[in-house]
């Protein structure tokens, strides 16, 4: 009997070798986290429900990570073209055949809805790690150029759905690829004050009416407060309302009360600040700032450029999510529709983002492997 449990407990020892437990630690803990809030947000009627879809989501969010963990960086790398070139292909699709609110987002694929652009927060950084460790570092006026033109491709695509927000996360991962291979800061400036530059031009002749009205509220949500400034003023009165240890789980007001909309999906945080308080803004935050600060210390050990690039922008990426939620909610950045991580209701950023991060355990699982 002990030799067949020795057997049975070396088998899962090495199938899940690759796995990175302080990583997994903390993301299972915001996951639970995450059910936990949701299930409140969506009230007897609907929580369970949610709970269960999420929770299959979860699952496989965390088979593609266990999958991505076991391969090799230098596989990763041979097919990291190919699978970029192909993921692009759905956010070509997705622009036909397309559904959405403000738009064409997600492919109706009968089972569940397919978010084309999820995929492009892996693939691009791939992509741009690919690139960048053909090329001399830190990086030439060419080499900066060429990339650039590689985060433009899909970023465009997005922005013509229109997802603005996913847009330019997905842009925003390629940016910190290059970041990390040394771009000089002075290309930052000179790339902000093109953004400006062009912000006049995007008002009067790319952006939606609905982007725009984003825009003035976030500069003024009091305009409107029963129209476009309804969903951030009842979102600060949520945080607000929470005080140092909230009011109790199931017990927020502005959520079962339905005076906070979008509570399961991009608003969720303002849930959890309202049931569970500062303190419990303060763990969750914590735990997001640690699953960060592993991926880039992942990063720094890892012993080649593909790997290294990959690993850090995933990471700086995540960082970037974190920040635009939480803005977001609280009033200090536009609504732009941007998802908490693991914490908001919905399937193909949840997979996403644990598969990504199932690339980050590759990168610590094979970094001994001789000539890696």
């Amino acid at each position: 009997m002990s030799e067949i449990l020795r057997w049975l407990f070396d088998l899962v020892r090495h199938v899940l070798r690759t796995l990175d437990w302080p990583l997994l630690g903390a993301l299972s803990a915001l996951m639970a986290i995450g059910l936990a809030v949701l299930y409140s947000a969506g009230g007897e009627a609907q929580g369970t429900r949610l709970v269960l879809a999420q929770g299959a989501r979860f699952a496989v969010g965390l088979a593609a990570m266990w999958g991505l963990s076991r391969m090799s960086p230098v596989r990763l790398r041979g097919w990291t073209p190919g699978v970029f070139v192909l993921s692009l292909l759905p956010l070509l699709l997705v622009l036909f055949i397309g559904t959405g609110k403000h738009g064409r987002h997600w492919i109706d694929l009968k089972l569940f809805y397919l978010q084309p652009s999820e995929l492009l927060k892996i693939t691009l950084p791939m992509m741009m790690a690919w690139y960048l460790h053909r090329e001399p570092l830190p990086p030439r006026i060419k080499t900066v150029v060429i990339s650039c033109v590689l985060i433009a491709v899909p970023t465009g695509l997005i922005l013509l759905q229109p997802d603005f927000g996913t847009g330019m996360l997905v842009a925003a991962s390629g940016v910190f690829a290059l970041l990390l291979a040394g771009l000089p800061w002075w290309w930052v400036g000179v790339g902000v004050g093109s953004v400006a530059a062009a912000a006049p031009v995007a008002w009067f002749w790319f952006l939606r009416p609905y982007q725009k009205d984003r825009i003035l509220t976030f500069l003024n949500p009091e305009n409107d407060p029963l129209g476009t400034g309804w969903n951030i003023i009842q979102s600060k009165i949520a945080i607000g309302g929470g005080g140092m240890a909230g009011k109790g789980w199931g017990q927020g007001s502005q959520s079962h009360l339905d005076f906070l909309p979008e509570h399961t999906t991009d608003f969720i945080f303002a849930v959890l600040s309202e049931e569970f308080g500062w303190i419990g803004v303060a763990v969750v935050l914590s735990l997001y700032l640690f699953v960060i600060a592993r991926c880039l210390w992942i990063a720094i050990e890892a012993r080649d450029t593909y790997s290294r690039l990959l690993a850090g922008s995933l990471g700086l990426a995540f960082f970037v999510y974190v920040i635009v939620n939480g803005g977001m909610i609280s009033g200090l950045l536009p609504v732009v529709g941007v998802p908490m991580p693991l914490l908001s209701y919905g399937g193909t950023s949840a997979v996403s983002l644990l598969a990504g991060l199932g690339l980050v355990m590759a990168v610590r699982a094979h970094r001994p492997v001789h000539g890696y």
